[in-house]
Formats: C-alpha cells, structure tokens, sequence
C-alpha cells in the first residue's frame, strides 16, 4: 500500500489513454483529499498529450488542470515530481505490457496501482445491460446494435451510453448527446467516433458520451427506460450492469487470458457469446468456449455469427481493389484484416496492398503496426490523419474501394473511386440464444440500485 503521511496526498500519476484515465479520475480520485495527480500520461491515441485536463472538469482542487504528457515521461515524473503512487487506467493492452509499465514505476520508486470495477463503477436507477469483450474488434458494435433494436422492438426507450472517445475539446464533450447526423456534424466526431455512433443512429437509436460519466447517466436516465452500455476495447463497463454479456472472438482463439482487462471481463461475465462462430473453425469455437467455461462456470455460453454483406459484390469479380477497415480493431487490436478485407476476397477482387501508395503518415502507422496486412486501417483522429488516408486513397490504382467500417465513409471522403460498403450485423447461432437471455432479464423483477 502506498506509503502515506498525515495531511500530505499522495503525488499521484495515472497512465491513460483520454477513456478510462479520466473516468478513474472523475469518480475514484478528483475530491479525494489524500490523492494530488500530478499528471496523466497519454498513449494509443494520437494528438492527447500536450494538452491539459481542463479546470472545470478536474474541479476545485485543480485550479490548473492536469497536465497531459507523454507516457515516456514516466520516469521524469516520479523522480523529479516526487511521484509516489501510479495508477495504470487504460484498455486492450497485454498483460505482460501491464507489468512492463509497473516495472519502470517500482524502479523508479512508486507503488503501481490498478483501480477496479467495485471502485470505479456508477450505479444506475434503470437496468443496464453491458457488452463488453476480450479485444477490440470482437464485435461488440453489432451484438449492441442488435440488442438496441429488439430492446427498442418492445417499446422500451434505450439509453446507448459508448465507452469515452473523448479526442476533442474536452470541455465541450463533458456530455454528448447524438441522435442525428446533424449531432455528429456539430460535434465534429472523428472517423473512429462517427464508426461507433452513426450506426445506432441510422438504426433509430440515441448515444450518449463524453467525458463526465456521471452527468451522461443522470442525462441518460431521465430520457430512457433502460441503460445499454456499448463497451469500448476491452474496458470493464463504467456503469454497473445487470446484465453482463462479454465476447470473446472465434478467429482469435487464446486472446481470452492475454490482454488486460479482458480476462477481467470474462471473469464478470453473465453471458459469453463466441462471436465470428459462422466464420471460424468449428475447433476454434469450442476452444474459446472451453476456456471462458473454466474460467466463469456461471456463465451462460453460446455461439453468434457475424454475417457480412456486401453491397455491388457482383461487380467486382477480377477487379482491383482496395480494402479499407475498422482503425483501432486493425491497429491496438491487433487484428491483420477486417470484414471490407474478407467480403473483398470473397467476391473475386484482386486485393491490392494499399502500403504501395501510404502517405508518410500511413506509412509511419504501417511500420507502427507491423503486423498489418493488404488493408488500409481507416484512422482518422484529426483532420491531418483523415488527409492523409484521402491522399493515400487518391494514389491508389485501383478500380474501387471496399469499406468494411461501419460508416459511411464514402460520404466523408472526397476521393474518386467508387466506394462499396460491407456491412456486417449479428446473427443467433444457438437456442436458446442471446435474446433468449435478455428476454428472461427483462422478465424478472428489477431490484433497484443496490
């Protein structure tokens, strides 16, 4: 335990990535009296370091904000700031990297810190269900769209409360609140931002986000019947659910116990649903279910598919073409291709590698990234990152584009190929199935927060 003196607060720094860093800090640390953070480290994300935490949002007891610096500085901080306590608050990353950064705070003299979900948790006055997952990219967009629309099918106003995205102005973000196109234009959401909204919202759905969590529920709950939370990478929920589902993913069999804090989440689970099962290996389904059995035999295991369409397919039978997918699945979730990729091969294009034609700042990602393939990873956190992934489409010599992200991209890019969207959604395998599940959820009396 961190070693404290009366009246003197702990010189505290939180490693984060604009998410889980700041909620940690809103809910557990902003008016504790013993904690002083000094700073927050910035990673995954591009463009977060360099700013501040803004007053308003820090409160009070920051006058100044917090400082936002480059995780590399971590050494610096705890040596030369008097650090004394770190606290590791973000998603998707191995364990082994977890422990790498406690290595370098323990030698550098402070204790390493993990805040957990009992902590960190709001209670809600509505039911809530959560989708959450092992990685990034397992398919939790699709599975939430799914529950959205069946929830709504019963009259019931859902409440879509996203995991933070928070790349902007932080202090206009504090609640956000989309239920129109219009919404996402004022708000000037990035690509990896519209990919998570925009569908909901062409599905007739409602997302709420931002960065103070507290006031977003408050928001949510008086507009709402009930709380989805729509999880983002592999984080535990922000809202304490009532319903836990947790995917894990079929053509990833082994990511179950490697990442933090998957293993987490599929400890918590109620239900495990093996996505991509209609895609994967039959050996590899019962491999990710074995292993989510052993670890949570409470839970209710099942199958679901992801089925992909796309649409012009018949056109593209010999033709060239460029694969474009999802940013953060391909890159911190470590995935080499995505469904523009595979609906692409499956029509009979001839997949061209787009890392012929990257612009210097794609070309910087694919040598970041190493393990990318023939795709184009859609990123695009700023208006330089979304020229540059234009530049690298106009030098492409292609016959047409093969969007796998779940937006429309084509809308947003100016380029002058065709662009052909591949859509995917979430399909019952079992019986009884997922919606089985809610279904029984729904049934039952609901306690209250407790």
């Amino acid at each position: 335990m961190t070693e404290t003196r009366p009246n003197v607060p702990v010189r505290t720094v939180i490693l984060g990535a604009a998410g889980r860093d700041f909620h940690n800090f809103n809910v557990a640390l902003r008016d504790d009296p013993g904690v002083d953070v000094i700073a927050f480290t910035g990673a995954q994300i591009p463009g977060i370091t360099g700013r501040r935490y803004p007053a308003s949002l820090a409160g009070p007891r920051y006058p100044q904000g917090v400082p936002i610096v480059p995780e590399t500085q971590l050494e610096a901080l705890i040596r030369e700031e008097g650090a004394r306590q770190v606290i590791f608050a973000y998603s998707d990353v191995t364990h082994e990297h977890v422990m790498h950064l406690a290595s370098r705070a323990l030698a550098a003299g402070a204790d390493y810190t993990l805040l957990g979900p009992e902590r960190t948790m709001l209670r809600s006055k509505l039911p809530v269900i959560a989708v959450s997952a092992v990685r990034t990219g397992c398919g939790k967009s699709q599975v939430a769209r799914y529950l959205s629309g069946k929830l709504r099918g019963r009259e019931l106003r859902v409440a879509i409360l996203r995991h933070p995205m928070p790349y902007g102005d932080l202090e206009a973000a504090r609640v956000q609140r989309f239920a129109s196109a219009a919404d996402l234009a004022a708000a000037r959401c990035s690509i990896e931002e519209r990919e998570e909204y925009e569908p909901h919202i062409a599905a007739g759905g409602t997302v709420y986000a931002g960065v103070d969590y507290a006031a977003i529920l408050d928001l949510a709950e008086r507009e709402a019947d009930i709380i989805l939370w729509d999880g983002g990478n592999n984080d535990f929920p922000f809202i304490r659910p009532d319903l836990h589902i947790v995917l894990v993913d079929a053509l990833r069999p082994g990511d179950e116990t490697r990442y933090h804090p998957g293993e987490t989440v599929l400890r918590m689970a109620d239900v495990v649903v093996a996505a991509k099962a209609d895609a994967a290996q039959a050996a590899n389904v019962e491999r990710v279910l074995g292993v989510a059995r052993a670890l949570n035999p409470r839970a209710l295991c099942l199958r679901g598919g992801s089925p992909v369409t796309l649409e012009g397919a018949q056109t593209l039978r010999g033709r060239r073409v460029l694969a474009i997918d999802d940013g953060p699945s391909l890159t911190h979730g470590g995935m080499a291709w995505g469904a523009g990729y595979l609906a692409a091969e499956r029509a009979g294009a001839v997949l061209v590698d787009p890392r012929a034609f990257a612009s210097a700042p794609i070309a910087a990602l694919y040598r970041q990234y190493p393990h990318l393939g023939a795709v184009l990873p859609a990123v695009g956190y700023s208006a330089e990152q979304l020229g540059a992934l234009t530049e690298t489409i106009e030098r492409a010599d292609v016959d047409a584009i093969v969007c796998g992200t779940p937006i429309d991209l084509g809308g947003l890019l100016n380029v002058r190929q065709p662009v052909l969207r591949a859509r995917y959604d979430y399909a019952e395998l079992d019986r009884p199935n997922l919606w089985d599940a809610v279904e029984r959820f729904l049934a039952a009396p609901f306690p209250g927060p407790g």
